[in-house]
């Protein structure tokens, strides 16, 4: 008895020590950004979500290392307020407060030196401060700012509204996408790559291929590397282990080699050193040291706002400081700001980055260089740097200050400018100078009309893109690079360079253009290259010869080696000038909707207006001709004039209308459908005029019941009883064509249009 007594307690105790150890590994239900334990059994999550199509356009989820408007924080603050003070020199901060708290949020901003001009107060009902959580997900769609919202995963509606609140704030639109997400576990390089990890399939019932898709088609994202979680704590969010520093930079945290979860930081750094970033090389990845256990170092949890970089500090000096420097060494040119978690404290898995959320630049201008040129690039004699720059405020590049900042072999800096490519906002610049074996750095510099400017990288000369020329082995021949210059508009200036790649002196006789207004320049002919030399010739585009869609040119290079040849290429927007008829100048008047004729004014070089004296058929009436728009049309403008048939002709079906202008005459030709030109005629004492009309028109007549006015989709716009003469007002309607239903005391109806311009 004794015995059995002894194992039943023995297992008692075993049983008490396994259940302790299982509770040592229960969440703190008192860490809420977890879950609270009512939470928990909550099934409210996205009650409020609305599921949408996808953007139409295409969408790039905007990066945190690019320029930012301003940050996004909610009161009751997670942060402090001397925080709240620097962040509003840097940029604006938008703060999300209820009504009742405002003016708490407001004083207590004040005592702390807050910029209060740099400030705007948001106001919304939220569950708490984890803004990063539950923020919008701001894109752009094309070139609009719009907002992708998700799930939250957490069953807090009012804070799982707020991506709702700043779509309306903005007046942007909202795209809802079905998955449950969290703005901690989501990291973009604003150029279609992100990173997650696994807990985004887990809250997504493991369909992968749901997730990928509709990361793909809201955000832009793929690829989309999906990771372990390799710090295996309750939050499973990427920003507790890891951080986007730009395109080809990723910070990880790393352990002591005695911590048990060491190999799974390892794990995920090592496959991102094995991975291909945006550029084509594999990532550049930095690591930042924390003791593990539960000593403070939040260190990836940082916040990146325009060109400083706020880190929340930890409770080991030592650590602190070899963070910092790890910041300083990846992101030269940056100010790196150490923050302490002041009264509401940091933890490892909740710190600034949680607390705060970037709001992007809805008029950045974005260089988007994604050809990078790295490792070693085969020898030729210059080297193309192709970018695309998107101005998103709609301003105008600064075309002087499209620019390529290369440095060979160490030395200083030069520039060349980058000319259109023909693609859409694509242009090149060429490196040239070098030798077999250089070593060049770069970096692409743009700026537009608006003053916004931006580089890639975003380090410019700290720690520019490289790469290495491979060894020049000579063809024996006269090369010319390129052998094809395209300009987009009159005035412009390209060039094209002759290398001498024989043993000897070869002679530059002539060079000669094809077509006359390209004015060639840079070069005394004839000249003397000497082997191993080269020279730059500049080629003019001057006037415009004429309205092809495109045209190319020949120019001749005489040599002694015989004829080599360049073309050039110039494109429809430098070439047409004047009026221009836009379509066929053959129309078709088929049914009561008439037909459009369009004129531009393509004096795109020039920039010269022109004038519209007059619009007339020629010889007959069988027209009503309304045209739209100003008669002094700017370059680039359209004009457009709307051709009805007149009910009042019979007979003809064909008919010329002139268009005379200070640029001369244009024709259209128009055939009309005979059947619109066949209709009842009113009785002898009925008139109706004026047709067409800016205002009232008037039936007349001594045996009109009632007027019907009706517009071409059948919808009735006025009746008025009929009387010797009916006065109508048609000055607030629409322009275009009108039914007139007249209807006679004998009960005959006769419809006639009615035209009002």
């Amino acid at each position: 008895m004794k015995k059995a007594l002894s194992i039943f307690t023995l297992l008692l105790l075993m049983a008490n020590v396994t259940l302790k150890a299982q509770d040592t590994k229960k969440p703190d239900w008192m860490r809420w950004h977890y879950l609270s334990e009512e939470e928990m059994y909550d099934t409210s999550r996205g009650m409020n979500f609305v599921e949408t199509d996808p953007p139409a356009g295409e969408p790039r989820f905007v990066a945190e290392f690019e320029p930012m408007q301003g940050v996004m924080i909610r009161y009751p603050l997670g942060i402090p307020t001397s925080l709240v003070a620097q962040l509003s020199n840097n940029c604006h901060v938008y703060c999300i407060v209820s009504n009742s708290q405002q003016s708490q949020a407001q004083s207590a901003f004040q005592s702390a030196g807050v910029n209060m001009d740099n400030v705007s107060f948001v106001n919304a009902q939220t569950d708490s401060y984890w803004v990063r959580d539950y923020g919008p997900w701001y894109i752009f769609e094309d070139r609009q700012p719009a907002i992708v919202d998700n799930i939250y995963n957490r069953p807090r509606p009012n804070d799982d509204n707020i991506s709702g609140v700043f779509a309306n704030y903005w007046n942007i639109p909202m795209y809802g996408m079905n998955l449950q997400h969290t703005g901690g576990n989501m990291m973009e390089d604003g150029r279609g790559h992100g990173v997650s990890d696994d807990l985004v399939l887990s809250e997504n019932g493991n369909n992968e291929t749901n997730v990928r898709n509709k990361m793909r088609d809201y955000l832009g994202i793929d690829p989309y590397h999906i990771t372990i979680d390799p710090q295996g704590d309750y939050i499973a969010h990427v920003d507790c282990w890891g951080k986007y520093l730009a395109p080809d930079k990723i910070l990880i945290a790393r352990l002591p080699q005695s911590n048990p979860r060491y190999q799974y930081y390892e794990q995920v750094a090592e496959y991102f050193e094995t991975t291909n970033c945006c550029w084509g090389y594999p990532y550049h990845v930095y690591r930042v040291d924390e003791p593990g256990g539960y000593t403070l170092a939040p260190y990836t949890n940082s916040l990146i706002l325009n060109k400083t970089v706020y880190v929340p500090m930890g409770s080991n000096n030592t650590y602190n400081n070899d963070a910092i420097a790890v910041y300083q060494e990846a992101m030269p040119g940056y100010e790196i700001v150490g923050v302490n978690g002041g009264s509401a404290g940091w933890e490892n898995t909740d710190a600034l980055h949680c607390r705060t959320r970037g709001v992007m630049d809805f008029e950045m201008l974005f260089v988007d260089h994604r050809d990078v040129l790295h490792g070693e690039q085969e020898w030729q004699q210059s080297i193309p740097v192709t970018s695309k720059f998107i101005a998103y405020s709609g301003a105008n590049l600064k075309q002087d200050s499209l620019l390529v900042y290369y440095s060979i072999n160490g030395g200083a800096y030069q520039t060349a400018h980058m000319t259109a490519t023909g693609n859409p906002d694509e242009y090149v610049g060429y490196i040239t100078g070098f030798e077999g074996g250089a070593e060049i750095d770069y970096y692409v510099f743009g700026a537009d009309e608006s003053g916004h400017r931006y580089t890639q990288p975003v380090f410019a000369d700290l720690d520019p893109h490289h790469f290495t020329v491979g060894e020049h082995q000579p063809t024996g021949d006269l090369v010319i690079t390129p052998d094809t210059l395209w300009f987009e508009q009159m005035g412009e200036t390209r060039e094209f360079v002759i290398s001498n790649e024989t043993a000897n002196t070869v002679t530059i006789q002539d060079i000669l253009p094809e077509f006359s207004s390209l004015n060639i320049e840079g070069i005394t002919l004839p000249y003397s290259l000497q082997a191993g030399q080269t020279v730059t010739v500049e080629v003019g585009f001057q006037t415009a010869p004429g309205k092809d869609d495109h045209l190319s040119y020949d120019i001749q290079v005489l040599t002694s080696l015989g004829e080599r040849h360049v073309t050039a290429m110039i494109r429809k927007t430098a070439l047409d000038f004047g009026l221009t008829i836009v379509g066929s100048p053959y129309l078709y008047v088929e049914d009561e909707n008439g037909a459009e004729g369009v004129l531009q004014n393509r004096n795109f070089g020039l920039q010269i207006p022109v004038e519209i004296y007059y619009i007339t058929e020629e010889g007959t009436n069988y027209l009503e001709i309304i045209s739209d728009g100003s008669l002094l049309i700017e370059p680039g403008d359209y004009f457009t004039i709307h051709f009805y048939a007149n009910s009042q002709s019979k007979g003809t079906v064909t008919t010329t209308v002139l268009v005379e202008s200070s640029d001369g005459l244009r024709e259209f030709f128009i055939t009309i459908n005979d059947e619109l030109l066949d209709v009842t005629e009113l009785s002898a004492e009925a008139k109706f005029y004026p047709n067409p009309t800016t205002g009232q028109f008037t039936v007349e007549g001594a045996n009109v019941a009632k007027v019907e006015v009706y517009n071409l989709v059948g919808q009735k716009v006025c009746e008025q009883q009929g009387s010797k003469v009916v006065n109508i007002d048609a000055a607030e309607w629409h322009k275009g064509i009108y039914l007139v239903n007249i209807v006679e005391e004998n009960g005959a109806v006769v419809t006639k249009k009615l035209v009002v311009r």
